[in-house]
């Protein structure tokens, strides 16, 4: 693109992305100071809040005005979906109401850079009132919200992004970051699994990785399977009847002991195939999944053996499943 600017002979482009490590240097510097302050009194105030917290019978709720109220949602929403019910409530709807959503028995934190906007007014009186438990995130200790709360978490006083000091960039930044570091400790706290997770995530991409195999499996009466001592005549009619492009083999006691699938049966040809017996074509020994297992290891697994059907086996490694790279589509795994 050419220059626009005929004073300034650098190019546009140039000139954006030279804007863009500044910003991303500036407020990466601001999480450097963030981490070093959880060795001093941020360290000991996040403690604090951790046990208030997890010892809270009811919610945690957040709240905020401008940008730190956008940042409280997202707070509010990371803790609700792992595990910490959250909520928001904007201050202004507190004002004609919405205090009725807070109780004595909820824990309340409030982002405010600097700690002095008058919207909050109404909520902290309420804290105060009510004697709900109130969290500070400020960069302003000694502001009327930071002498008010009951845990002051002190942000550092970074430099901002914006050149002009006024948009806030790295302070919002800092009050998200610490919003995670605070979900990922009550998520650790409280040994919140990725089968935890599922409940409050079945839809989209993130539902599909932590569907379980069982969710998506062909149950026994689809599956493809026969003896050992089955014609592969009969064999290619089931593999034909089901369209996985495999054949599961069974032994004398019904567990899965080999496996047939299109590849073998192109390695085989030959005017005689049709009459030798299954046991004779089959791969021994197949991979296979429990049906506890996540959808996402099944597609590990497909991908990494480069094949396109796992058989699916209980403790006695009897074949109770099948899936098929398709089914995994079919979610929005792939």
């Amino acid at each position: 693109m050419p220059n626009r600017n005929l004073a300034n002979p650098v190019p546009l482009g140039a000139q954006w992305r030279a804007s863009a490590r500044r910003a991303l240097s500036t407020e990466s510097e601001g999480l450097q100071q963030l981490i070093a302050a959880l060795d001093g009194p941020l360290g000991d105030a996040f403690a604090r809040t951790v046990d208030v917290i997890r010892n809270a019978r009811g919610r945690v709720v957040l709240a905020g005005m401008g940008k730190s109220g956008h940042i409280a949602r997202k707070i509010a929403a990371t803790l609700a979906s792992t595990g910490t019910p959250a909520s928001f409530v904007h201050p202004a709807e507190a004002s004609h109401g919405d205090l009725g959503m807070i109780t004595p028995e909820d824990a309340v934190i409030m982002i405010s850079n600097s700690g002095e906007s008058p919207e909050l007014r109404d909520i902290l009186t309420y804290t105060r009132r009510f004697a709900v438990p109130l969290i500070a995130i400020t960069s302003s200790p000694g502001s009327t919200l930071g002498a008010e709360a009951d845990i002051v978490l002190p942000l550092p006083r970074a430099r901002e992004a914006c050149p002009n000091g006024l948009a806030p960039t790295t302070s919002t930044l800092l009050q998200l970051a610490l919003g995670d570091a605070l979900a990922m400790a009550l998520l650790e706290d409280k040994g919140f699994s990725a089968h935890d997770f599922r409940k409050f995530h079945p839809g989209g991409k993130l539902g599909a990785q932590l569907k379980h195999v069982r969710d998506i499996m062909h149950k026994r009466e689809e599956l493809p399977l026969g003896t050992q001592e089955m014609s592969m005549a009969d064999v290619l009619i089931v593999m034909t009847q089901r369209s996985y492009g495999c054949f599961g083999v069974l032994d004398g006691e019904g567990r899965l002991s080999g496996i047939i699938t299109d590849g073998d049966l192109r390695r085989h040809m030959s005017p005689e195939l049709l009459k030798l017996e299954a046991g004779a074509i089959m791969t021994p020994l197949p991979k296979t999944i429990r049906m506890d297992a996540l959808a996402s290891e099944a597609l590990e697994q497909i991908n990494a053996l480069k094949i396109t059907s796992l058989f699916v086996i209980d403790d006695d490694t009897r074949p109770v499943g099948l899936v098929h790279i398709h089914d995994l589509l079919r979610i929005g795994l792939i």
